[in-house]
């Protein structure tokens, strides 16, 4: 059959089945062509390809999905597309929903349907499974060259190469773990190769007291990645040799080492057997305080974030270490300026040490708390303002005569009442009923009025 067939009227069109099979759009004799008659299965394998590719971030490869696979309604590619009247194609489940909500238009045009059934369209169906088919045999022969390449580096690092050789050494180590490095980051699959390698038992070993920093975090980085690691994997990753060259690389390492190692700590806290003691470091916690007053790196705040938070929540002890290097003050410096999503973490650590007395007395010190935690009401989430409204109360309480006249200065009055009338929950409204009538007590009612901007709406 020729790949162009003529028209009447003189004009070519290109032969749709004669182009699948020599793989002109893409297909080749692969899943399109056995996909193609078997039209209830088709759907379903498609969509677990699709599902796969999106998964391992290879939706596309190097090529954008062509617009007509592309479903007007979800923007997502068709599985089972379907033709209205109007010309124009849906994915059957979106336009079937369209039509039964009672809609009798083109989504697309908005011309009314003189016909409200839907039309399969194998040819376009076709074409989709012979170009995601292509994609996903390339995805595939890929994925076991990296698997394959991942497996060859751990068993050069292990010594069970074959021919056998003695593990690699020295800048060849860093290289290879460089590498393996580089293929777990760009291909998650790999991991799962690394493991069955024995890659973690490997990674595992190589850090110790005489590890270098190169290599080590070379092989955090690794081990944070998506390795699968075992209780005893973890069990190893505890021993004190082991968290101290972590702590080393934690508070020298450069800011990618930084994060990774905060991570691993915090997957080390999620084990049963994790001991609370070996994060009651002063070198550990002052590293974690450095990672997160350095703004230039977003994720290293919301990490270090994550670890403290987790610290003051699994080891009470360790509150008391945190305030002693200064805690208290730095956070509540760095509220303002904290990204939205690190807002929450940090109130919950700020409101954990206050808890233990010397993190009262430090949040009633620190000349911030009652203007930061004041501009945080209302703005950020209900969780927010309820831990902000904690922090007024403890310094309220503990200073009245000083602290409440300071709060109404910076507009506390206004913005409880905003929250007395809003619509957050009963508790929340009653804490702020509370500290309001405890900055009442410590006022007149005319300096009171003055201060919440009330003196108009009286009038």
């Amino acid at each position: 059959m020729p790949q162009y067939q003529e028209l009447p009227c003189g004009g070519q069109v290109l032969d749709i089945d004669t182009a699948l099979k020599d793989g002109i759009l893409g297909g080749g004799p692969e899943l399109g062509d056995a996909a193609a008659g078997d039209g209830g299965k088709q759907p379903v394998e498609l969509r677990k390809m699709m599902d796969e590719l999106d998964a391992a971030g290879d939706g596309g490869g190097d090529e954008a999905v062509p617009s007509v696979f592309i479903c007007p309604i979800s923007l997502e590619p068709m599985v089972d597309p379907v033709t209205l009247c109007t010309g124009q194609t849906y994915e059957s489940a979106n336009i079937s929903r369209w039509l039964a909500l009672g809609h009798r238009t083109c989504p697309t045009t908005m011309q009314e349907l003189w016909d409200v059934t839907p039309i399969p369209n194998t040819t376009l169906r076709q074409l989709i499974a012979a170009w995601f088919s292509r994609r996903y045999t390339r995805f595939k022969k890929r994925s076991a060259d990296f698997h394959g390449r991942a497996a060859e580096l751990v068993h050069a690092l292990r010594g069970t190469a074959v021919p056998k050789r003695q593990p690699l050494k020295g800048q060849a180590r860093v290289a290879a773990l460089r590498e393996l490095r580089s293929l777990a980051a760009a291909h998650q699959s790999v991991t799962k190769a690394i493991a069955e390698a024995g890659g973690v038992g490997l990674l595992t070993s190589l850090l110790g007291p005489f590890t270098s920093h190169a290599v080590g975090s070379e092989a955090v980085a690794i081990l944070v990645s998506g390795v699968p690691l075992d209780a005893d994997a973890k069990a190893a990753l505890m021993q004190p040799a082991k968290v101290s060259l972590l702590v080393d690389m934690l508070n020298e390492g450069a800011v990618d080492t930084k994060i990774n190692c905060v991570r691993l700590i915090r997957i080390l806290m999620e084990e049963k057997g994790f001991r609370p003691d070996t994060v009651a470091s002063l070198s550990l916690l002052v590293g974690v305080m450095r990672l997160v007053r350095d703004k230039r790196h977003p994720d290293g705040v919301a990490a270090g974030l994550e670890l403290l938070n987790s610290i003051c929540a699994v080891h009470k002890p360790a509150r008391s270490l945190i305030v002693s290097i200064g805690a208290v003050p730095q956070l509540v410096e760095l509220l303002p300026e904290l990204p939205t999503e690190c807002v929450e973490p940090a109130l919950d650590i700020l409101d954990a040490l206050a808890a233990v007395p010397e993190g009262r007395i430090a949040l009633k010190d620190c000349p911030r708390t009652i203007t930061n935690a004041v501009r945080l009401l209302m703005r950020v989430s209900e969780a927010c303002t309820r831990r902000a409204l904690s922090m007024l109360w403890v310094v309220c309480r503990m200073a009245p005569e000083e602290c409440a006249p300071a709060a109404l200065d910076a507009g506390l009055g206004a913005k409880l009442l905003l929250v007395i009338q809003s619509g957050c929950g009963p508790e929340l409204k009653q804490q702020a009923s509370e500290l309001l009538k405890l900055c009442t007590m410590n006022c007149t009612s005319t300096v009171f009025i003055s201060k919440c901007k009330l003196t108009k709406t009286i009038q």
